[in-house]
């Protein structure tokens, strides 16, 4: 499970959909939510979060260019490849966090990942939980 700590700058509400907008050290991250009645009492601007997002969820780019309808977008260091016979882990540094990803190792061959590439991680908006980071009480 991928873990990025962050402060909340802005939530959109439509009904029980909220769009929150976290900034994690500079970078701008989006997370669509679908809440119950009560919003909790931590989910409010101005507070620190966590994000969490899984290995399967993160999607692996070289060289993109174009637009994308994907939001959170994180540019990456790959420091470990972990290839298995049908899905690869790869390990990347973001920023001072550490990030992985699991895609078939058809993928990895088709890019041609190794260590030290620069790759583009990124997940949709909807596969991004968010949780009360474990620093406030």
């Amino acid at each position: 499970m991928n873990i990025l700590t962050g402060t909340i700058t802005q939530i959109q509400q439509s009904g029980a959909i909220l769009l929150v907008d976290i900034d994690v050290n500079g970078q701008n991250f989006s997370a669509l939510l679908i809440e119950s009645a009560i919003r909790p009492d931590w989910l409010q601007k101005s507070n620190e979060i966590d994000l969490v997002f899984k290995e399967t969820e993160v999607s692996l780019a070289k060289k993109m260019s174009g637009l994308i309808s994907l939001r959170n977008r994180m540019q990456c260091k790959v420091i470990q490849v972990e290839r298995g016979e049908l899905l690869s882990k790869i390990t990347m540094q973001f920023q001072q966090q550490i990030i992985s990803s699991a895609i078939t190792t058809r993928a990895v061959d088709s890019l041609q990942i190794v260590v030290g590439d620069s790759v583009e991680a990124m997940v949709k908006s909807n596969e991004i939980s968010v949780m009360k980071t474990k620093k406030l009480t």
